[in-house]
This record gives structure tokens, sequence and C-alpha cells, in this order.
């Protein structure tokens, strides 16, 4: 029995370079860079400074006093992608089917910002008490359960939690709910927040680069941590149809898999990376010929890059380098449980307008990395198959693959 398709019918963000996905867009077209020195907590006892630090983004905007003081950061930025998405889609909430809608969101650190302020206060004995509500977000599911109560969305309802593949894995099962005929409609992606926890550990493996991150450069030295939100609305196709809904774009199918190598580095030859996107291509019944454009994990560290590399190569053989590949996190970072879910939407957005963001602070190339990664500049290119690379530490590697309808 062929399964149902799965389609993109709305899509909200908040990032480093854009809190809607209009600007979000065209920041990435212009090569914009939102990385910059992190403000949110004090970074003078590490060796760098800097990150993809959301700004430009009131909270007074979007809630009320009381919401502000009992929503995390992270909670924030996924509420306001959603109602974006939701907006976006069209969708008429009293037409909705309440059990046929589910949530399924990918997250990393969650609420650990809001905690740490409440240990912080504890710890220096402020003069004011900090408020218990600091803790609410503690766990990684809360944003999925305020998104989902703020829709009453009474269908399937899960967190997955597998890092920098987070948001990606997320909408991969998330399709899966609508593809088996669990739901009709199904909002994921992923929502994340800067923390100081997460910026010392990075800083502690020495992978964060003090000037900004440097993609597929011989000279990279390491990542820029990011933070914001990525949420799509998917939809069964005849269900969009039918309501007359916009359509961004196609879930064709995904690949997951385990590298079982090592906590924090890449299985070096490839082969966890080449084995995830074949799985992709074939749950997705499409040929490795088709695919127009490669949204990269690109983190810019130097095993990374090399490694990703080495797979895109080992599944595409010569024609790896006829095939565009960019990373748009030379711009936001890598925004770890929710990279996946806003890069998702930066790839749906080339599919839909013909264009491939730019590879930005790419200077100096790198025999090791020899492919073409949009230097720089962004490009036109007519797209109808791409795919969307998550790789976690781990080894919990995601590939997407999204089409145009």
């Amino acid at each position: 029995m062929r399964k149902r398709r799965v389609v993109v019918t709305g899509m909200g963000v908040v990032t480093a370079v854009g809190n809607d996905v209009p600007t979000f867009w065209q920041s990435l077209k212009e090569g914009r860079t939102g990385i910059k020195n992190i403000t949110i907590f004090d970074t003078t006892a590490y060796r760098t400074h800097n990150g993809g630090e959301v700004d430009r983004l009131l909270p007074e905007n979007h809630f009320s006093q009381r919401d502000i003081r009992r929503l995390s950061r992270c909670d924030q930025f996924g509420i306001i992608a959603a109602r974006e998405a939701m907006q976006d889609s069209g969708i008429e909430e009293e037409d909705i089917e309440r059990e046929r809608f589910g949530i399924i969101l990918g997250a990393d650190s969650g609420g650990i910002f809001s905690v740490e302020k409440y240990f912080r206060a504890i710890y220096t004995q402020a003069s004011k008490r900090p408020s218990p509500s600091l803790l609410l977000s503690f766990s990684l599911a809360t944003t999925t359960d305020h998104i989902a109560k703020e829709f009453d969305l009474r269908g399937p309802r899960t967190t997955t939690a597998t890092v920098c593949s987070s948001s990606a894995a997320a909408i991969a099962f998330a399709s899966d709910t609508i593809a088996g005929g669990t739901a009709d409609l199904m909002i994921s992606g992923g929502s994340d927040s800067l923390c100081e926890v997460t910026y010392a550990g990075f800083n502690s493996l020495r992978s964060i680069d003090p000037e900004g991150c440097r993609p597929f450069d011989k000279n990279r030295v390491g990542l820029s941590l990011g933070e914001g939100a990525g949420i799509v609305i998917l939809e069964e196709l005849g269900h969009a149809r039918a309501r007359g809904a916009r359509i961004w774009g196609e879930v064709l199918g995904y690949g997951i898999c385990a590298e079982a190598h090592h906590l924090t580095a890449p299985e070096p030859s490839g082969e966890g990376i080449a084995r995830t996107i074949r799985l992709a291509l074939m749950d997705a019944e499409v040929s490795a010929d088709a695919v127009d454009y490669i949204n990269a994990h690109g983190t810019a560290t130097p095993v990374n890059d090399m490694v990703e590399t080495r797979g895109i190569k080992q599944v595409f053989g010569a024609r790896a380098y006829e095939i565009p590949v960019s990373s748009i996190k030379s711009m936001i970072g890598h925004c770890l449980g929710s990279a996946g879910g806003i890069e998702a939407v930066a790839t749906l957005l080339s599919l839909q307008e013909g264009i491939i963001p730019p590879t930005i602070n790419y200077a100096t190339p790198d025999p090791e990395c020899d492919l073409d990664y949009t230097p720089n500049e962004a490009r036109e290119k007519d797209i109808h198959i791409a795919i969307s690379n998550s790789f976690a530490f781990g080894g919990n590697n995601v590939c997407l693959v999204l089409g145009k309808v």
C-alpha cells in the first residue's frame, strides 16, 4: 500500500539573522552574519565570546508579563515560530480535527538558561529571591507542551533529543505519523536557546572559532553556537489541496542511522554519513542523480567538514563535484536542537525560489574539502530535489529529502 504524501504548508523561524521567515531568508540571500558577541551571559571566563544570539525580539510584544515570567527563552522562540507557521499555513482553527493534529519537536538545551538564572541568583545570594517559575522549563518537552496547549493539539505528541539532529529527526518522525495515517496535520521542527553550560562544554572541547565559523575553509578551527527555532506545518497532500493551502514543498523521505563510533567524534571514513544519505534516497525513491542541492551540516570543525565531504563523495561519486553544497551555519551558528528545523525551512525556501544561500567566510580552499560550497555569494539554480543533512554527537545522523510539488 502506497504511503500518503506529506507536504509543508506553513513555516516559522526565529534566528540570529531574522525573527520571521521573510527577514531570515533575505539575510541568508545577502550573506549577512548573525555571529556577534554574546550578551545574555558573561563570557569573560571563556576563550571565545561570540555566538548566533537572537536579538531584536521583544518578549513583551508577544506575551503577557505572567507568561514572560513562566516561559523560558527556548519556549518563547518555539511559540513565536509556531504562531508564524500556523498563520502562514492558513489553517482555520475551528475546522481542525483536534485528534488528527499533533506535534513532534526536537530539543537539546531546552530551558537550561532559565535554570541557570535561578541557581546563579541562589548562589550569589541575590537581594531578591528568584522565582521558582524559572525551573518550570527544565523538561525538554516543555516547549512541545506549551505549543500543544496553545493550539489545542490532541493528536500524537512527543519530543526527540538526539542533540544536533533532534529537529530533523522530529520532522522525519512527524512525517511518518501522517504518511502512516495516524494524523493529518503535525507541527514539527525544534527550538533551542544558548545557555552557559553548553557554551562552556564546547569551549572545553576547543570547538568554537573565536572569529566566527568558516565551514569547509582550510583555516577553519571550529563552530559558532547559535540559537532559535525552526517550525514547519506538515500536512497530508490531499488534506492540503482540499483546503486550497499553499505548499512549500514535500517531505519525500528520510534516513536515520547510528555510527556507534564515538561520543563526540564522527566515524572518520564518512561511511555513517554516506549510509544515512543512501537510506534517505532509498526511502524517498529518489536517484542520487536527481539531487540538485545539498544543505550541509557544515559545522566548520576540522574533522566534521572533512568527514561530511567524504560521505557525500561516497554517495554521489564524480557527480558530487557538480552539486552545489552550502552551510547556513556560517551565518546563524550551530543552533543545536533547532538546527535541523531551521535548515529545513531554508532548504524549502531554496526549492521555492531557486536560490542557494551561500557559505560565507570562505577564503581558502581545502584539498580535503574540494566540493562546490557556494562560497560567499548566493546563486540561482532550478532546484527540484534537495537534501538537508543533520549529524550529531554519538553518530546520530539524519538526512531529509525535500522536493518541489
